[in-house]
Formats: C-alpha cells, sequence, structure tokens
C-alpha cells in the first residue's frame, strides 16, 4: 500500500510589523524528496490554498541544493484545507516551518481538527522548527492540549532571539509549548535534534528536517 503524507505549509507573507516572512523552503523540500523517494503520495495543503510563499532568506548563501529549488513548484498551487474532507486516508501529516506558520497555524480549526484525528488514529503527527505552531492549539477528544506531557522540541526561544525577530512574533513557541505542559527538550542553536514521542515527531530547527523525515520513513516501515 502507498503511503500518504500529507504537508501543511503556511500562506502567511508577513510577520507583525509588515516584516515578509513565508515557509523555509529546506524545511519543505527535503522532507518532500525523503518521502517522494520513498514512492509515497504527498498532498500539500495550506490555510488559505494556492501559493505558499517562500521566505527570501531561506534562500540566502546560494546553498540551496537544486533538488531542494526544484520542490518550490509545489508550493505554486496547494489544496485548502478546508478541501479535505477525510484525514483517514493520510499515514502522517507533516507540518515544515517558516515564521508564516506563528501568524496561520495556532488559531486553525481545520488544521487542528486533523491533527487531532490522525493522532487519535494511532498516525504520525511531525513537525519542525516552526511547524509545531500548529500544535498549538490542538486538544484531544478529552479536551487535553495535544502536547500536554509530550517529549517535544521545535525552534527554541534562545535560536529566536538570535534571528533578532523575536519582537515580530505573536509568542515564543518554546514558551508556548512549555506552557500547555509540554517536555520540551533545547539542545544548542542551530544543532540537528529530533525528538519522537510515541507517534509525535518534533524538530528543533532546519538542521533537523531530515531527521525529523527520516524517523517518519522508519516508522511508516
Amino acid at each position: 500500500m502507498t503511503k500518504h503524507i500529507l504537508m501543511v505549509v503556511t500562506t502567511a507573507d508577513k510577520m507583525k510589523d509588515g516584516h515578509e516572512t513565508g515557509i523555509w523552503l529546506s524545511e519543505f523540500g527535503e522532507a518532500y524528496v525523503e518521502f517522494t523517494n520513498q514512492g509515497y503520495e504527498v498532498t500539500v495543503a495550506s490555510p488559505l490554498g494556492g501559493k505558499s510563499p517562500i521566505d527570501e532568506r531561506s534562500l540566502e548563501g546560494g546553498e540551496t541544493p537544486q533538488e531542494i529549488l526544484d520542490t518550490a513548484k509545489y508550493l505554486e498551487d496547494t489544496i485548502k484545507l478546508d478541501e479535505i474532507t477525510d484525514a483517514s486516508k493520510y499515514d502522517a501529516i507533516f507540518l515544515p516551518g517558516g515564521h508564516g506558520t506563528m501568524f496561520d497555524l495556532p488559531d486553525n480549526q481545520k488544521l487542528h481538527q486533523l491533527i487531532r484525528d490522525i493522532y487519535e488514529a494511532d498516525k504520525l503527527v511531525a513537525a519542525v522548527c516552526h511547524g509545531p505552531a500548529g500544535l498549538v492549539g490542538v486538544k484531544l477528544s478529552d479536551g487535553t492540549p495535544l502536547v500536554a506531557g509530550k517529549t517535544l522540541t521545535a525552534f527554541t526561544d534562545e535560536e529566536e532571539r538570535e534571528t533578532t525577530l523575536d519582537k515580530y512574533m505573536p509568542f515564543l513557541l518554546e514558551t508556548r509549548l512549555r506552557e500547555l505542559g509540554a517536555e520540551f527538550i533545547a539542545k544548542d542553536n542551530w544543532a540537528d535534534h529530533m525528538q519522537a514521542d510515541g507517534k509525535l515527531i518534533t524538530g528543533q530547527n532546519p538542521q533537523s528536517t531530515i531527521s525529523v523525515a527520516k524517523e517518519v520513513v522508519k516508522q511508516l516501515g
């Protein structure tokens, strides 16, 4: 049976003060390549549908491999989350980051419902860097936050301060996850760091994307 992955990307292109933002391309591209190399079927969806804006800063330095640049075309015309009626066809949901996710994933009710349905069906929920912003609003059927008591990681407050973008964020992701009862594990800034707590798989930063994707592949077995 072919495995199906639902990748949910941001459609937010502005931060609090109008700073431009979007998705961090490598976090999408590295995972997309990893999944399609396994023969998985990947559906790319977003809150608004259509184009997911790429954060220009994720392309700086000119070091992005062509294979990753080539995945940008899959961000041109994403499906709107509201059009996804059946979560049961997906074996995993994967949330790549980029600062845009901090603005349109935390309050997206449809996303929260999909994540809850997938998680409670004993399927995989994976997120990297700012992608876990999509987890903060998720409550399980019994009303408890999904992240409560879970060992996880995400873009740390220290990393956020190092980017100097902390003041443009609606909240700090590590702080919020801790407030929700998560057992948050932070490693050094920009360290490749993945945490797997059962079916919940998280990565700290862009450097952790491949580790998270490989863990998804391993668990899908």
